[in-house]
């Protein structure tokens, strides 16, 4: 019997309510990431793009439809529980790093680590060596502000990817990037995203990054599309 998918969204529905009425951003959205597979999300602004990433990662709830985790529906599941699931089983990284100004780079890696139960020891060694997987060596005990633009993002990318999830989900990952840097960082985020097995859906402007991913979806009319 076959794995179910790491992440699912059937028939999702999200609206908002606004002083000219209802908005319905999401009109039946089907999405379906299976394991190893990279997902480009090539959208237009205000297509949708970032409330899709929300609810893949259980930060919004639709109200309509259903988000399947690990093959077990999640849209009825109490905050804590779902708070556990995106601790343990998502890994988030945004265009800009949003990584902790007071603490180290090891440090950032390690926290989120720790908040999920790992010992000290255990979660600065996995980040030590994630950073050493981004060539990052030297630099565990700089904090952020010591740091490029590039070098920032590769942390970002590593505390993602520090509680070995099932799901990546990324939003411009290299959007705030120079191209050289952008290009050399992607490479990297595709390397550890394959190499983990984790399925991936990342939000992309950069049809050159999205053409060396394995498919590539859009939104048209509020529904998951071809691109």
């Amino acid at each position: 019997m076959s794995e179910p998918a790491p992440l699912e969204l059937r028939a999702v529905v999200r609206k908002f309510r606004t002083e000219a009425g209802e908005l319905a951003v999401l009109t039946g959205a089907d999405l379906t990431l299976v394991a190893g597979e990279i997902v480009a999300l090539v959208a237009p602004s205000g297509t949708g793009k970032s409330t899709l990433l929300h609810l893949a990662g259980l930060l919004e709830r639709p109200d309509g439809g259903e988000v399947f985790f690990a093959g077990k529906p999640v849209g009825t599941l109490g905050d804590d529980a779902r708070t556990a699931i995106r601790r343990g089983g998502i890994g988030f990284v945004y265009q800009f790093h949003h990584l902790l100004p007071e603490f180290s780079a090891i440090e950032n890696i390690a926290l989120p680590q720790m908040a999920a139960g790992v010992a000290k020891t255990d979660a600065e060694a996995r980040a030590r060596s994630l950073l050493a997987d981004f060539g990052l060596q030297g630099r565990e005990q700089h904090r952020p502000g010591k740091l490029s633009g590039g070098e920032q993002q590769r942390v970002a990318i590593a505390r993602a990817l520090a509680n070995k999830p099932r799901v990546l989900l990324a939003d411009e990952p290299t959007g705030n990037l120079d191209v050289a840097t952008a290009d050399r960082v992607f490479a990297e985020l595709m390397e550890a995203v394959r190499g983990q097995g984790m399925a991936a859906l990342i939000a992309t402007h950069n049809p050159d990054l999205a053409r060396r991913m394995d498919r590539v979806v859009t939104l048209r009319d509020g529904r998951v599309v071809a691109a």
